[in-house]
């Protein structure tokens, strides 16, 4: 479908199929909304009943209705739905909310009715928006096309996409209650058209919309959003709660890669590469908006903490730590000049503790101390009711603060109706506010790295790969040279005579491995041995390997054994690919050896990589943090393993025949890096 999606959003004029007099009835409910909403477009009714209702005639026939027309809402009976679409197109509608249910959701019958709902749709040029959706809202425009009990949500920043109508019910309703409100609600239902790829772009247009917030159960086509969604968070955030973590079980993997990468790593690994923040509750995605909403960026992740209480401003600093941020290292002026204003028992070093005593202007004062110390990027302020004075006051002093700096300041308004004034204060101030100091530290995460995000470099690689037909490849080791990815050749051998003959190929130390399709794990079994200098001891392992395995695993398939040159001393790591099925190549880093499945000390990235990307990828692992040397463990190469990741990551775009690949181990040495043994799965 090609049709533009604008309809949904800036119609000029809106008809109502399905509309009733009836209270009772969604048809009612949708057309009273409409023009409850103060929507300055055309309305107009389509019913099976002549008559009036809201003032606005009903029309029985759609051709009736006169122009301008450029959106429907359809609230018809399941069945009578493809020929709605229909008469939409003969009218020259090009874009429809499906309100009714009954579809895919329903089973076999159901689906297959929303497929010929599409087929007709695509035929005509239609969008459609649901079927099993509660449609659009837009505070501002103003425009509300759904069925929801009125009054509308406030006006705010924040755009709801949601693949639940009924999530978006209960969150309007809660977020009454929260003191917040909303630009744009979008709710998507069965996707049979329109998508959650497709509304970013359009919502991120809104200019009232300074953050967009995502409730996903699955995406459409995973490639496609996450391109969209790149372009849409360098101008505004997007953060998205995706549920469905855990899955009944998985398909067994060849490789480790494809035993660790399950669909929530392609996830996490999606959204990192989209620069999405993602949530791990509808709480925290609606704290994180809030903050995001209504306060600036931070330059870094150094915050303070001003408190009257020594007990949550502890918490508050495990939090921020929690969250990724720091305490800040206040600056001699500011401790000097806390000193000289608190009393001699309160603590001047960051948390910054005023002790319950703490007036409205200590509080002000203070804080304007904090926010002024280059050394602090934002601040978490901890106000429980102060036992002498209101806390709506103590909110006025520091609004008046807060107001004159560029720096995030949140609040944690600790307690109930004693707080309550304040927090009403705080939220006509568009100051966030949080019931305790865990919240409100996540937020500031959040905030941080958002900024992280703007700053830093997302450009693709520039590199050109040399393409080679993995189909015709039978060696390994000539696809991965091919890519700047230095390999030990490695030899099959099948009888003493070829041993010693590659032997001398290669030259000495020699490893040497177990051939069998049967042993995937070699060294379990005894089947690796190590340092191999001269032809008699590698007869000798030959025959000794040979003979034990034989012995323990009579029924395993032996073809000989592998030789290949030993490296030298290094680092082992671990990196592979494996082919989501949503998002396309999923990179994978971590501890290499036998240790991978065992420790699981893996981090998951989508190709390509970009430098920025591969260095943070690594520095996730306790493998890629001792590269650079810890204790007894000498530093090796780490540009050389980046490079290694970044170039399989291009040879992952590249073959598309390629499924897994595999470097377990990448050997890092104090020089380069190479890899010693390669697996590759190509599709069926």
């Amino acid at each position: 479908m090609t049709s533009s999606i604008t309809p949904f959003f800036s119609p000029k004029g809106v008809v109502v199929i399905g509309a009733s007099t009836s209270p009772e009835k969604l048809g009612y409910g949708v057309a009273r909304n409409l023009i409850q909403s103060g929507y300055r477009g055309a309305i107009h009714f389509v019913s099976q009943k002549s008559g009036a209702l809201f003032d606005r005639p009903l029309y029985t026939n759609l051709d009736d209705v006169p122009d301008p027309v450029d959106l429907a809402i359809l609230i018809v009976p399941t069945q009578s739905t493809p020929q709605t679409i229909e008469d939409c197109a003969k009218r020259g509608i090009k874009a429809a909310i499906i309100v009714s249910s009954g579809f895919r959701e329903v089973g076999a019958e159901g689906a297959a009715l929303e497929a010929q709902c599409v087929e007709l749709a695509r035929k005509h040029g239609v969008r459609l928006l649901g079927p099993n959706c509660i449609g659009t809202l837009d505070t501002h425009l103003p425009l509300d096309t759904t069925f929801l009990q009125p009054p509308m949500p406030a006006q705010g920043g924040i755009a709801f996409v949601s693949h639940s109508g009924a999530f978006c019910a209960a969150i309007i309703d809660w977020a009454r209650e929260q003191g917040f409100g909303f630009s744009q609600i979008v709710s998507l239902g069965n996707q049979a058209d329109v998508n959650e790829t497709d509304v970013l772009p359009e919502v991120a247009k809104d200019e009232h919309t300074k953050v967009i917030a995502l409730y996903m159960e699955s995406v459409s086509d995973g490639v496609k959003f996450v391109q969209a969604a790149s372009e849409v968070t360098k101008h505004k955030p997007v953060i998205a709660l995706k549920v469905g973590r855990f899955e009944a079980g998985q398909k067994a993997a060849a490789s480790h890669t494809g035993a660790l990468a399950g669909s929530e790593a392609a996830f996490d690994a999606a959204f990192a590469k989209a620069g999405i923040l993602r949530a791990d509750t509808a709480e925290q995605m609606f704290d994180w908006a809030r903050a995001l909403e209504n306060c600036p960026l931070p330059r870094g992740k150094r915050m303070a903490i001003l408190t009257n209480a020594g007990g949550p401003g502890v918490i508050a600093a495990d939090s921020l730590e929690t969250n990724g941020l720091l305490l800040s290292q206040l600056t001699e002026s500011t401790l000097k000049a806390l000193t000289n204003y608190l009393p001699p028992s309160a603590s001047v070093h960051n948390p910054v503790d005023m002790l319950a005593s703490a007036s409205p202007d200590a509080y002000a004062t203070c804080l304007n101390l904090l926010l002024q110390d280059e050394n602090v990027d934002g601040v978490l302020v901890i106000l429980p009711p102060p036992p002498m004075y209101k806390t709506e006051e103590v909110a006025k002093a520091m609004i008046e603060v807060i107001s004159k700096f560029e720096k995030p300041v949140v609040i944690a308004l600790m307690g109930s109706t004693l707080v309550e004034e304040a927090r009403k204060t705080f939220q006509r101030a568009n100051i966030p506010t949080y019931p305790f100091p865990e919240r409100a530290a996540s937020a500031l995460g959040a905030l941080a790295r958002r900024a992280k995000h703007l700053t830093t470099e997302h450009a693709e690689s520039t590199e050109t790969q040399k393409r080679i037909s993995v189909a015709s490849l039978a060696d390994l080791d000539e696809l991965l040279t091919a890519y700047g990815i230095q390999t030990i050749p490695i030899k099959l051998a099948r009888d003493e005579n070829e041993v010693t003959a590659i032997a001398d190929e290669l030259g000495y130390p020699l490893v040497m491995k177990i051939a069998s399709p049967d042993i995937l794990h070699k060294s379990d079994v005894g089947g690796v041995l190590l340092n191999l200098t001269d032809a008699q001891t590698l007869l000798s392992a030959y025959t000794q390997m040979t003979e034990r395995i034989k012995s323990a695993m009579p029924a395993a398939q032996i073809d000989g054994v592998h030789l290949q040159r030993q490296v030298p001393e290094g680092q082992e790591v671990i990196i592979g690919m494996v082919r989501d099925p949503l998002f396309g190549p999923l990179m994978m880093f971590g501890s290499g050896g036998i240790e991978v499945e065992g420790l699981k000390d893996v981090a998951f990235a989508l190709a390509p990589l970009n430098q920025a990307e591969a260095r943070s990828m690594i520095r996730k692992t306790w493998a890629g943090r001792k590269l650079k040397g810890f204790r007894s463990i000498p530093a090796v190469d780490e540009e050389s393993a980046i490079d290694v990741l970044i170039k399989l990551s291009h040879l992952a775009m590249d073959h598309e025949t390629v499924d897994e690949i595999e470097i377990n181990p990448l050997r890092v040495l104090a020089k380069g890096a190479v890899a010693v043994d390669v697996r590759v799965k190509l599709r069926a």
